[in-house]
């Protein structure tokens, strides 16, 4: 399985697109329980920051852009462009966080 390459510009150095396959989106919720689960638990904010929380983000983003990846991968890509992460609070009274990564699949 050939990974597929990401990027925020909008074309690949020394790779031109040969064909564009389409907008590919990935999205996450995440529950604002867990979040606040989370916070009730910390001991390691420092300075503002909360590794926990850190660390439920950046698995969100992960698991968006590796959805995004997953459904190039079905139109045939071998890279997303243009990519774009998005973060929103959803649900009744902000009750979830959604993560979301989109872009444009292409061949080069």
């Amino acid at each position: 399985m050939t990974d597929i390459i990401v990027s925020t510009t909008s074309r690949l150095e020394g790779r031109p697109a040969q064909d564009y396959l389409g907008v590919v989106t990935g999205e996450v919720i995440v529950g604002a329980n867990l979040f606040r689960d989370l916070f009730a638990s910390v001991r390691d904010i420092v300075g503002g920051r909360s590794g926990a929380y850190e660390d439920v983000l950046q698995r969100a983003r992960s698991e968006a852009i590796e959805e995004m990846q997953g459904n190039a991968r079905k139109l045939g890509a071998n890279a997303v462009v243009g990519v774009d992460l998005d973060y929103e609070v959803i649900g009744a009274n902000g009750s979830m966080l959604m993560v979301s990564a989109s872009g444009t699949a292409i061949r080069y």
